[in-house]
Formats: structure tokens, sequence, C-alpha cells
């Protein structure tokens, strides 16, 4: 496995993001989301104006990876992380591991004692394990693509 490159993380609620900021998301979840993976939805579902945004930066400037955090109530009766995203090119590096222990511990800032929920892409439950979530509840299909949900219990 390749080391990852230095990132640079910024944790931002919807209102203090700037233009090129929610832009360079906007790029990077329609890249993954939309175009690698072949999937027509709805991306801004209206979420992000309440969520908390992880950004990771590369050295060169260029976002890298990207999740948000979403407040209980908004996704699911947790808090919950989603549209986690790491650039193509920077898989298998640890940039995704990375991306999720900063999401988790920002999560765990925000609303302590909480558990975490999330809604899964079906193949990648392995990875999420690694950070406590266990699946809950049946596979689903969201557009296309099969899910589960999973909960994390709070960080001790």
């Amino acid at each position: 496995m390749a080391t990852t490159p230095q990132m640079v993380w910024h944790w931002l609620p919807f209102e203090q993001l700037n233009t090129v900021q929610l832009y360079q998301a906007m790029q990077l979840r329609q890249r993954v989301f939309v175009l690698e993976q072949t999937c027509a939805f709805q991306d801004a579902d209206g979420i992000d104006l309440h969520a908390w945004h992880v950004l990771g930066y590369l050295p060169n400037g260029e976002l890298g990876a990207y999740a948000r955090i979403v407040p209980p109530g908004k996704a699911f009766e947790y808090p919950s992380i989603g549209r986690v995203v790491t650039a193509p090119e920077l898989r298998g590096n640890g940039a995704g591991y990375e991306l999720m222990q900063q999401a988790m511990a920002q999560a765990a800032r925000l609303f302590p004692e909480c558990a975490i929920k999330i809604g899964a892409q079906a193949h990648l439950q392995r990875f999420y394990g690694r950070f406590g979530f266990q699946a809950v509840g049946d596979l689903y299909d969201e557009d296309g693509i099969s899910h589960i949900q999973m909960i994390a219990p709070p960080l001790r």
C-alpha cells in the first residue's frame, strides 16, 4: 500500500464554506457518485445546508477527500456521516481510512455520547466495520446500488 499524501483537514458548517470549497466538494462528489458509479440521483438534496463538511486537501491544493456530518433528524434519528468520497487516484493508500478517522472524531466532538448511523454501500461493510460500525436491518437498493444501514457506538 502506498503512503497517503499529507492532507490538510478543514471542518466547516455549510454557511462557512466559500464558493471554491463548495464547488470542489460538489465536483468530487459528482465525479465519483454520478460519473464513476453511473448513478443518476439528486446529490444536492438539501441536507448539505444543515451539515458539517469535512474537506481533505492535498499539498497541491486539490480536494482529495470529503464527507459530511449530518445532525440527528436530518437523515436518520442519529447523527450520520455521508457522501464519504476520496478521489479515485488516492484509493488504496489510506486516504479513505484517514477521512473516516477525521469524520468520526469531528462527529464525536459535535455530538458527544451519540451513536453514528450511516447508509453504507453494501460492499464497504468491512471498511466501515473497522470504525466500529455494525450492520442493522436488511440490504436495500438506493439509486441502483445495494446499501445497508450501519451503526457505530459513541466514541469514548
